[in-house]
């Protein structure tokens, strides 16, 4: 199976746009590419329950981020602070691709 090319990356601010966080934003912790979904710093908290442990003797419940699905995050734009759709075109000197705001022409790092 091949990965699809995401339009969201590590260290990118989104704002949730469904779900009970809708509304939400938060940095991206990590990305998923086989789940095509990504953990958002303070978005979809869960309980996990520890198995006792040397850090935790009696074990504990402890609360962490859980994905949440591509579709449901917009990266937020770096100049207008607003939810953009992202765009590709090439590089500059014409190595690589880069990625756009659509809102504002911006590159996004």
């Amino acid at each position: 199976m091949a990965n699809k090319k995401l339009h969201i990356k590590k260290d990118d601010m989104v704002r949730v746009l469904s779900g009970s966080d809708r509304g939400r934003e938060g940095r991206v912790l990590k990305v998923l590419p086989q789940k095509e979904s990504a953990i958002v710093e303070g978005v979809r908290i869960v309980r996990k329950a520890m198995r006792p442990s040397q850090q935790h003797p009696n074990g504990d419940i402890i609360e962490q981020e859980a994905p949440i699905h591509i579709s449901n995050l917009m990266l937020i734009d770096p100049k207008t602070k607003q939810p953009t759709r992202v765009g590709r075109k090439r590089a500059e000197e014409g190595k690589g691709w880069v990625r756009y705001a659509k809102k504002s022409g911006e590159i996004i790092k």
